[in-house]
């Protein structure tokens, strides 16, 4: 079964010309009689020279890629409508019709993207990809020319060599599945593709279609897959969160890679500056199984605290009322009928009132350097200032501490030996 006479598929797709072609098939724009809607229509086209197997192997790959599609509902995502089968066992898809173009041909025109283009671009694909993952496909051919832009849609395409959870695999040994430049570190040494493979992929796009050039490249498919399995990328110079994505995803090691909300945070903080989460994602560490992932900030700035700020001009400032009130009891007349200073006594209490002055302002000094404390700086002050103002009263002594007045407030006389 084909496009009969009249370009009519299966009775009901009219053909209305091709919309594009590559290796392993041709695209054509198509109107579905039934429902009075556009169309495309996928044709695999399979070499006149390649064996009964690889005939398998291909119209094996085009049904798994109506299997991965038909799982998946997403805005970012071809949407697949039918799939027809010909009478030579070859399969046809019938699919959303996107009017634009890809991002190959993009590139091919422009040859690199503004970094805020290239987030919102990168932000499409992601949400695509983890929707597609949250369905157990892993897409394993991420790469510009499946990435199609319509206006402000981007969509992403080609679920041919997909690999579907709890289906079987159609790789023959030695078959490369996978456009070699953007094919992940572990895809190249064959082993277990997962989702962090899709998002090396994605990244690698992204570095195509900002830097202007592929993060590997060479002059065959053996040089690219060396480079991709034992070299770095060149640094991009996007700089700034785009830079952090690229250099956060293109990492060998599939665990070390960052985790798809890291990667939304960074991205978004591209397309807004003063996002408070781009610090956040930047610093923090690949999502290891063992361990939470890092947060960069663990305190909040001391300028969003103004009494934070200034807590160390109070807390001496403080320190410098206590030591002016202790000079200020040392050098000030009581109040009260007496004319006598502090001091103006014997020499034995002199060095009584001497003695915790000068605790005191040991402990003044020692607290100068401890703004950091200050509920500990506080309640010595507050100690301090407690133990100069202190009076006893009459009742329960003999007599009044030095240059404090007696219970009568009309005597004037003193306790012996004062």
């Amino acid at each position: 079964m084909g496009w009969d006479g009249d370009g009519v598929l299966a009775g009901r797709y009219r053909n209305l010309g091709r919309i594009g072609q590559g290796g392993m098939g041709s695209v054509w724009r198509a109107h579905d009689i039934d429902l009075d809607r556009e169309v495309a229509v996928k044709e695999l086209r399979v070499p006149e020279q390649a064996t009964d197997q690889e005939r398998r192997v291909w119209y094996a790959r085009m049904e798994r890629e109506a299997r991965a599609a038909a799982r998946l509902r997403h805005t970012g995502i071809v949407t697949v409508y039918d799939r027809v089968m010909g009478q030579d066992g070859r399969p046809w898809i019938i699919m959303e019709l996107v009017r634009g173009r890809s991002l190959e041909q993009l590139l091919a025109e422009q040859q690199a993207l503004p970094p805020r283009q290239v987030a919102a671009i990168g932000l499409a694909m992601l949400d695509a990809l983890s929707a597609a993952h949250v369905q157990g496909v892993v897409h394993r051919d991420v790469k510009p020319a499946n990435v199609l832009l319509e206006g402000d849609r981007v969509l992403l395409t080609d679920f041919g060599i997909a690999a579907l959870e709890g289906d079987v695999t159609i790789t023959r040994s030695g078959m490369v599945l996978g456009t070699p430049a953007y094919m992940s570190p572990e895809q190249v040494e064959g082993k277990a593709v997962t989702q962090a493979s899709d998002l090396w992929s994605l990244a690698a796009t992204l570095y195509a279609a900002v830097e202007g050039r592929r993060p590997f490249d060479g002059p065959s498919h053996g040089a690219v897959f060396v480079a991709i399995a034992t070299r770095q990328p060149p640094p991009p110079q996007c700089g700034g969160p785009l830079a952090q994505v690229l250099n956060g995803l293109l990492r060998k090691d599939p665990n070390e890679r960052l985790s798809p909300a890291q990667v939304r945070d960074l991205l978004n903080a591209v397309l807004d500056p003063t996002a408070a989460t781009a610090e956040t994602a930047a610093d923090a560490g690949p999502p290891f199984p063992h361990r939470p992932p890092r947060t960069a900030v663990l305190h909040p700035p001391t300028s969003d605290i103004p009494l934070r700020r200034y807590r160390t001009a109070l807390v001496r400032a403080a320190l410098l009322c206590t030591a002016l009130g202790v000079l200020a009891f040392l050098t000030g007349p009581w109040r009260g009928t007496s004319e006598d200073l502090p001091l103006e006594s014997s020499s034995g209490r002199a060095v009584l009132l001497l003695l915790p002055v000068v605790v005191a302002f040991i402990l003044i000094c020692g607290l100068w350097f401890l703004p950091h404390r200050p509920t500990l700086v506080l309640a010595l002050v507050s100690a301090i200032l407690g133990a100069f103002t202190w009076r006893p009263s009459s009742s329960s002594c003999t007599g009044s501490p030095a240059g404090s007045r007696p219970s009568n407030p009309t005597s004037d006389s003193r306790s012996p030996g004062y």
